[in-house]
């Protein structure tokens, strides 16, 4: 089934796939989804050791030795070096590349930098 919509005067056919809708929302609304996404992620992956607010202030984080994901050490990591760890893992902490894939690593390193 095809439906047609106008959408800032561009004609645009949607399929229906869930994929197609997210890849047409103006790109703040896709950031603020991917974002989402990544605090859902970041929930249930990494809240465990880092604690909900990254201070790694949990009995896991505090056992582990985990950094505070809100310190100057890591605000001043590259963003390919904080990828790098989250995708291939460091020490103790598993890599997530495989089974989060590389867009999820690169969105949980934007959720990152905008803990406070």
């Amino acid at each position: 089934m095809l439906t047609f919509t106008k959408t800032r005067g561009l004609a645009m056919v949607l399929l229906g796939a869930p994929l197609l809708a997210v890849a047409l929302l103006p790109a703040q609304s896709r950031g603020t989804t991917v974002l989402a996404d990544a605090a859902a992620t970041f929930k249930t992956k990494c809240a465990s050791c880092h604690g909900a607010d990254g201070s790694g202030n949990t009995p896991a984080g505090k056992s582990l030795k985990v950094r505070d994901l809100r310190s100057a050490e890591i605000k001043n990591m590259s963003d390919d070096a904080l990828f790098n760890v989250i995708a291939k893992g460091k020490g103790k902490m598993p890599a997530y590349e495989k089974t989060l894939g590389a867009d999820q690593c690169k969105a949980l390193v934007a959720y990152i930098r905008q803990l406070k």
